[in-house]
């Protein structure tokens, strides 16, 4: 039987691209084995999949100083030694990397066992933990052509776009309406604010909700232990996350408010939904969601408030510029090409096992 190893992890972002390659690779007999860390949200979203997962050690590489830097290389090298005899007991055709820090012993231990390794990449821009990886890949997925342009040589290169869920493509308007006990008669916010939400846009959000509902309903994904019980607005449905429901959600929005990981915008993308994305600031990451949402802004696919100007007015008045101008936002939307990410990171494997 084929074999095949996925790893990533550390956010929700490096495991759901995964969760829909795996599908397709158990449809054609694969043996799926997992590598993770032992309390990622990987761990979390994997185990549900009945598939078997190894944890090993994993540091993390910062760009800033910490004590913890004195301790993660050896971490990292315990990381190495572990995932190294996981392939020798294992014995996989092919390792799948989606990134994170957890990936990196797991690439460097697959190279060391001579097993060709596909990683990855979902955002505009490289994420450090990736660009050690490359080094030890044969091939190298990406989701945006552009991001091509960063790389001197082209040879490992493959634009893929980034694996989505099939349920994404078979939601049901009526089945999200229905959900939120929406009507026809309005049109539907989505707002979603990541895995764990994010409380500068739910405040944002309620500040708004007196006028936004007179003219639309409110569709909002706050987090976990983020409802707040005190709000009780006809057109206004909170949930603390969805899981099944969300394609049917998103399917019935006719515009989303959104961060700005690469997962998201691709789903957005695929789905022609007019947007704007709140990128998470440079404090808080590496600065991957602004560059995601100044390429999208450039090509008139979203638009964009930067974490420093976020105001309720402000985000009044992108989302009344996107509904006087949905159709053009739609248009360029379809000119962005999706690909079967499924069917050609499937096919990589395939070639890179014979």
């Amino acid at each position: 039987m084929k074999k095949i190893i996925f790893t990533g992890g550390g956010s929700a972002g490096h495991v759901t691209p995964n969760i829909a390659l795996i599908k397709k690779f158990i449809q054609e007999n694969w043996e799926i084995n997992y590598i993770g860390s032992k309390n990622g949200i990987e761990k979390e979203l994997i185990t549900p999949l009945n598939i078997a997962y190894y944890a090993i050690a994993s540091g993390k590489l910062r760009r800033y100083f910490s004590w913890q830097n004195f301790l993660d290389p050896w971490k990292i090298l315990w990381g190495i030694f572990q995932a190294y005899f996981l392939c020798l007991k294992l014995k996989p055709q092919i390792v799948f990397s989606k990134g994170g820090f957890v990936a990196f012993p797991v690439v460097v231990a697959a190279w060391l066992n001579r097993i060709p390794v596909i990683v990855h990449e979902s955002d505009f821009s490289v994420g450090l933990a990736n660009k050690l990886c490359f080094p030890f890949a044969k091939k190298i997925c990406l989701t945006f052509p552009e991001t091509a342009k960063m790389f001197r040589s082209k040879k490992k290169l493959v634009v893929t776009g980034t694996p989505i869920r099939e349920e994404f493509f078979t939601g049901d308007a009526k089945k999200g309406q229905e959900l939120c006990n929406f009507t026809q008669e309005k049109k539907i916010i989505l707002v979603f604010g990541g895995s764990l939400g994010a409380e500068a846009i739910n405040k944002v959000i309620r500040t708004l909700l007196p006028k936004l509902l007179i003219n639309y309903q409110i569709a909002h994904v706050c987090g976990r232990g983020k409802i707040d019980t005190t709000i009780n607005f006809s057109g206004y449905k909170q949930f603390e996350y969805l899981t099944a429901e969300f394609p049917h959600l998103i399917t019935a929005a006719d515009l989303v408010i959104s961060r700005a990981g690469a997962n998201a915008i691709y789903e957005l993308i695929a789905l022609r939904k007019p947007n704007i994305l709140l990128p998470l600031s440079k404090t808080s990451s590496r600065g991957d969601q602004i560059l995601n949402a100044k390429y999208c802004a450039k090509n008139g696919y979203s638009q964009i408030i930067l974490a420093e100007d976020l105001t309720p007015e402000l985000l009044l008045e992108k989302i009344q510029y996107v509904d006087q101008h949905t159709k053009e936002i739609i248009n360029q939307l379809e000119k962005f090409v999706i690909q079967d990410s499924i069917q050609m990171i499937f096919s990589l494997a395939k070639f890179l096992h014979s």
